[in-house]
């Protein structure tokens, strides 16, 4: 099984995205931490450009999240990696669509996508079977769409 050191040498730019910088490398929790690490993102999307830049963010690390987390698989020659994480960072960005940043919605889009990612309810729990990238990365989409309507539905109750 090849190192992390031999795995960003076979392909720098997939293991560079798969890992989201090497967050996918932290000691416990990585999902989590990259999760949490998809908040400045956020927030930074959110700042440049609105709801457009966060819905392009989205659709960025989930096109580029099927292509490098499917080569970081390759190399390392097991299916789902813990050190693929950009799967955390598409499905929290989509929890986030057309919803406007405070600290309450960031804490319960966290909360709800990490509920969402860990109970995998279908049909995520079933696309996570899929084949390299596509089973990294579908489940978490799912997740996220299913976030983003219990957080749109949690806040039309609120108003």
């Amino acid at each position: 099984m090849p190192s992390p050191a031999e795995a960003f040498r076979a392909h720098p730019l997939a293991w560079t995205i798969a890992t989201f910088f090497g967050v996918g490398h932290f000691p416990f929790a990585s999902g989590t931490v990259a999760t949490a690490a998809a908040i400045p993102v956020y927030l930074a999307g959110w700042m440049a450009g609105g709801h457009p830049a966060v819905l392009a963010l989205a659709l960025f690390f989930s096109v580029t999240g099927v292509l490098a987390s499917s080569a970081l698989e390759s190399v390392l020659g097991y299916h789902d990696p813990s050190e693929a994480v950009v799967d955390e960072v598409a499905g929290f960005l989509i929890t986030m669509l057309w919803i406007d940043p405070t600290v309450m919605t960031c804490l319960a889009g966290f909360a709800v996508f990490r509920a969402l990612d860990i109970l995998k309810p279908w049909p995520a729990s079933r696309l996570e079977k899929l084949p390299a990238g596509w089973g990294i990365m579908a489940d978490d989409i799912v997740c996220g769409i299913i976030g983003n309507l219990l957080l749109h539905g949690a806040l039309a109750l609120w108003r």
